[in-house]
């Protein structure tokens, strides 16, 4: 799981706590090359999107949550990469050259083995407050956090949730190490059933659950991808057959037959759960006329709904996130995380910002939103303005976006503050 400084997730928001979770291997041995991890958090509706090579970077497969920020990624020279949420105040370290966007993004697709993210690391330091295992596909792997960096000497390694600098002193706890450890330092062969066996005897099940896992064939450049610990079969995805066939962004349980157990986790959430139920909808039936349909549900006041407006904002947030993944060629909305890189003045045309610009003027002209929640509207619609590439409207709805002060809506406000000084050439 990974963990940015900047933590920008608003109060509407619905979001999942931190997992103090996650396994992640990699391990090589008499030619073969593998990387392995279960993904433990407390939502599901996990995705996967592909985004073959352009003139710019390398194609490649990443998995995350609806965020989209890349939790694992592998791109198609068998680079990996993989987090784990840590305890790790990176703010205590003096770094001084921090790149402005998502780093290991811009690692996935210019770097081929670990001594080219080595290279790079050089330049822009780790800032991160998770810990990261990078492997490559001549066996090479490495785990960095923000204070430490541990190359691989043996034939594994694996990185959980503990501080890999205290592996030298034994002074940590993790059963999910251990185990990991027992299977891997007797190893003599290394194959697909193995690992599964390690990620399911390492899986995590309960409210902190471990919703999907991945083995992935770094030489061979394929992917074994078991849904919410259920190992018995898994979609294999073929990276190069599969970039040949385009971008693409999908829910990895769309691939796996309907499990009871599944359905019933993710409806620990409701909120969460009736927000992506519209999301397939509007995929089954069709952008607007899925809208149209919630628009009236909220305006019957005969079954009134009290959460439905709530849903609703975050449906248009979440078709904002894919359009913009699609644009950045399976890139995170920068500008949503509070990246240095995400402030700039670009264009791009979507179908699902049009949609997303329909709720949220549906929204504000609901009488009873507080004003915090209008001057947020506001931001997201001075944005969609921005990408329309009306510069005027971009900038007045900034300004309203700035009403509230810092101290009651800091993200949204220092977010518009800051757009609106570029729309005035400040």
């Amino acid at each position: 799981m990974k963990l940015k400084i900047l933590s920008v997730i608003i109060a509407l928001t619905i979001v999942g706590q931190v997992a103090n979770a996650c396994t992640v291997i990699s391990c090589a041995l008499k030619g073969e090359v593998f990387a392995a991890a279960n993904e433990d958090d407390y939502m599901g509706f996990a995705r996967m999107w592909l985004s073959p090579r352009t003139a710019d970077r390398y194609g490649s497969i990443c998995f995350g949550l609806p965020d989209l920020q890349a939790q694992a990624a592998m791109n198609e020279y068998g680079l990996f990469y993989d987090f784990t949420a840590q305890n790790i105040d990176a703010s205590k370290y003096n770094l001084k050259n921090i790149y402005k966007g998502d780093l290991f993004f811009e690692i996935l697709g210019k770097c081929k083995t670990v001594p080219e993210v080595l290279k790079m690391l050089e330049k822009y330091d780790y800032s991160d407050n998770s810990q990261v295992l990078i492997a490559d596909a001549l066996g090479n792997s490495v785990i960095i956090n923000v204070g430490t960096k541990v190359v691989k000497t043996a034939s594994y390694q694996i990185n959980t949730n503990f501080n890999i600098a205290a592996l030298k002193t034994g002074k940590y706890s993790c059963r999910r190490y251990d185990i990991s450890e027992e299977a891997l330092k007797d190893a003599k062969t290394l194959s697909v059933p193995f690992l599964r066996d390690i990620l399911s005897h390492t899986r995590q099940e309960g409210k902190l659950s471990t919703i999907y896992s991945n083995i992935y064939d770094l030489k061979r450049g394929i992917v074994y991808i078991y849904n919410f610990h259920d190992f018995n079969k898994p979609y294999v995805i073929d990276l190069k057959k599969e970039l040949a066939r385009g971008y693409r962004l999908e829910k990895i349980s769309s691939h796996f037959p309907v499990a009871y157990a599944y359905e019933s986790f993710l409806q620990l959430d409701p909120a969460m759960f009736r927000k992506e139920m519209i999301l397939d909808e509007i995929g089954n039936k069709g952008l607007n006329t899925t809208i149209d349909r919630y628009f009236a549900l909220a305006n019957d006041t005969t079954k009134k709904d009290s959460k439905i407006n709530g849903i609703l904002l975050e449906v248009s947030i979440q078709l904002i996130k894919e359009a913009y993944n699609r644009h950045a060629n399976g890139g995170p909305w920068e500008y949503w995380f509070g990246f240095a890189g995400g402030f700039k003045n670009e264009r791009f045309t979507d179908e699902r910002l049009t949609g997303a610009e329909r709720i949220l003027d549906f929204l504000n002209e609901q009488k009873e939103s507080a004003i915090k929640l209008k001057n947020f509207i506001f931001e997201l619609k001075a944005y969609l303005s921005m990408l329309k590439g009306d510069g005027q409207k971009a900038k007045d709805y900034y300004k309203l976006a700035s009403l509230s002060s810092a101290d009651s809506w800091p993200v949204s406000y220092n977010r518009a503050q800051k757009m609106a000084l570029m729309f005035s050439g400040k």
